[in-house]
């Protein structure tokens, strides 16, 4: 059975956002009136699974060993 699994990455609080503050000061240089911007990965995965327990299961797996770095990222992960 396939799952469809949406997993949202960002860095934890503290990590300096390099790629948010550079869009933030573009925006701000074009006129918008931006005072901070986050940079967040959204991956959408189908996934093969014998149930919602497993495909969960399947794409921490996934988050621990390629999608997001524990150091500095954190990552949440929902079945639409």
């Amino acid at each position: 059975m396939d799952f469809t699994v949406e997993v949202r990455v960002e860095l934890k609080k503290g990590v300096l956002d390099a790629e948010g503050e550079t869009v933030a000061k573009s925006l701000s240089l074009l006129g918008f009136p931006v005072r901070k911007v986050d940079s967040i990965k959204l991956y959408r995965i189908v996934v093969e699974a014998r149930d919602e327990k497993d495909a969960v299961k399947k794409v921490t797996d996934a988050c621990n060993r390629l999608l997001a770095n524990p150091v500095i990222q954190e990552y949440k992960i929902a079945v639409v």
